[in-house]
């Protein structure tokens, strides 16, 4: 239909219905888009993949740097520094590090951690690598299963980690020897381990020394095993002369533990680790026979025990019964005496006894009893003039007075008799006591005016004697020479003498001829010569 007419309203234009346009994005906004994307994914891969970070407190921040040093398990990078700074109280500094996220389930409470720096210990140099590429912080695995991120580092580095396979002992020892965590354990002169830690002993009475042996050796470790100090050279002055022992040179400089069975002990089963055993001063404290049966005497000296020691020898005639224990000096406050006490562990073994009796052991003491009424006795004697060191003898002293023994007591004490030094003493403070009653100052004056004397003589003699001497000496030359000249060849005294031997060999000749005649005919003498028959 059209419009009414009439009204003269224009025409207008129709519009035409289009759809909805769509938004574009431009291509110069994907660029910041895929980094936005890929720096998101990054820090949500970062911190995913972040490893746990820990605290270690050390001593001392030598060699430590915040971005720079490293943590290692086994030369592999675990870790990093991240800060180091000292603690609240100023006396240690705290290290601030980041591991490897592989780590976390491995912190726990004896996770152990030591810096590594260049060392010279136990005769081996450590840490070499760090002069140039510069400490790091090692850590060795726990075996704990008790969380932890805060720990306290060792001052020390650690000897043997948890890994390596072996047993640890520990040593006991009153005095400690020349060597230290590094030095190496011995056995037949190889090395099969070392030492990883001293300390004192809780009461303070003794060096507690712990060691590893390697797993391919702990099967000669055993409850008999003997253990000693080989640091050093092993110098022994004695009776016999000087010995040295020149297997331990090896050991001077750096030291070392020894250890062996001896071969009569039954060797028995390897000990468990943590074991515990004595550490002997030298392979000869340590090798000596363990003594089943041991008896104990207390001796009494009144003399002096100036080098009795203890591990001294007691000897019977010569042979080693025993050894002593202990040397005290005994003040009895009531009877004004002092006196030298020595205790010694006499070992019945040693002695071959002979007895028919099958309770001979339970006669002992009646035994010893009847060896003391023989005059047995215990004396000091030298061992050595070199060293003045002494031992205790045992023999027979018949002409010794009357003693006996006091089973009562313990231990029991064993009579003694004065030493043969003590019998030296007294004879020479007994001459020295003669020559002082002599009296000296009169001898000299009788001795001085002796010589004057004997001076005056002499003087005499020089002036006097020897010019008649010498007058007489010249007249005797004198007279022999005339006596040398008249029997000289060619003198008419001389030839005379010549033809007066010559008849007389003659005359004698006739007489021998004569008594040949006689004894031939000796009725020659009545009838005179007979003429021979033709």
């Amino acid at each position: 239909m059209g419009d009414p007419p009439g009204t003269g309203t224009p025409d207008l234009p129709e519009a035409d219905a289009q759809g909805r346009k769509r938004w574009h994005v431009q291509v110069v906004w994907l660029i910041p888009l895929i980094a936005l994307l890929i720096g998101g994914w990054l820090a949500v891969r970062a911190v995913m993949e972040k490893g746990p970070t820990i605290t270690v407190t050390f001593t001392s921040a030598e060699g430590l740097e915040a971005g720079k040093t490293k943590l290692k398990y086994k030369d592999v990078d675990v870790g990093q520094v991240t800060a180091v700074k000292v603690s609240r109280n100023l006396d240690r500094v705290v290290v601030t590090a980041e591991l490897a996220k592989e780590l976390e389930p491995y912190l726990v409470d004896d996770l152990r951690f030591w810096v590594v720096r260049p060392r010279i210990a136990g005769g081996s140099v450590t840490g070499l690598g760090t002069l140039l590429a510069g400490s790091y912080i090692a850590l060795d695995r726990g075996i704990s299963k008790k969380p932890r991120r805060d720990f306290v580092g060792l001052d020390e580095p650690l000897a043997i980690q948890r890994d390596r396979p072996g047993r640890e002992y520990t040593l006991h020892s009153v005095h400690g020897g020349s060597f230290g965590v590094g030095s190496p354990v011995l056995y037949r002169q190889l090395k099969v381990g070392e030492v990883i830690g001293n300390k004192l002993a809780a009461d303070g009475k003794a060096i507690l020394t712990r060691i590893f042996v390697d797993q391919a050796y702990v099967q000669y470790v055993n409850p008999n095993t003997r253990f000693w100090n080989a640091s050093g050279v092993d110098v022994k002055v004695d009776a016999s002369g000087i010995r040295v022992d020149s297997r331990l040179l090896a050991s001077i400089l750096i030291g070392g533990i020894a250890f062996e069975t001896p071969a009569e002990a039954q060797p028995g089963a390897p000990v468990t680790s943590r074991s515990e055993f004595t550490l002997f001063p030298n392979q000869e404290a340590a090798m000596k026979n363990p003594e089943s049966d041991t008896v104990q005497f207390v001796l009494i000296f009144r003399e002096t025990s100036r080098g009795l020691l203890p591990g001294a020898p007691v000897e019977l005639r010569g042979v080693v019964i025993g050894e002593v224990v202990e040397v005290v000096l005994d003040v009895d406050m009531d009877q004004h005496t002092v006196v030298n006490r020595v205790l010694v562990n006499l070992y019945p073994g040693r002695v071959h006894f002979h007895s028919r009796s099958p309770h001979f052991g339970e006669q002992r003491n009646r035994f010893i009893d009847e060896l003391v009424a023989h005059g047995l006795r215990a004396q000091l004697q030298s061992s050595s003039l070199i060293t003045g060191q002494l031992f205790v003898s045992v023999d027979f002293f018949p002409g010794a007075p009357s003693a006996k023994v006091d089973w009562a007591a313990k231990p029991p004490q064993l009579p003694t008799t004065p030493g043969s030094l003590k019998e030296i003493q007294t004879a020479l403070a007994s001459i020295a006591r003669k020559l002082d009653r002599l009296p000296l100052d009169r001898i000299s004056t009788d001795l001085g005016a002796t010589l004057r004397a004997a001076n005056g003589v002499l003087q005499r003699l020089d002036t006097e004697v020897a010019p008649q001497a010498r007058d007489a000496l010249a007249e005797a030359r004198k007279a022999l020479g005339s006596v040398d000249r008249v029997l000289s060849s060619g003198q008419p005294v001389t030839q005379d003498a010549r033809d007066t031997l010559r008849e007389v060999g003659r005359a004698a000749q006739s007489l021998r001829v004569l008594s040949d005649y006689l004894e031939r005919h000796p009725e020659a003498l009545i009838r005179g010569k007979q003429e021979d028959e033709k």
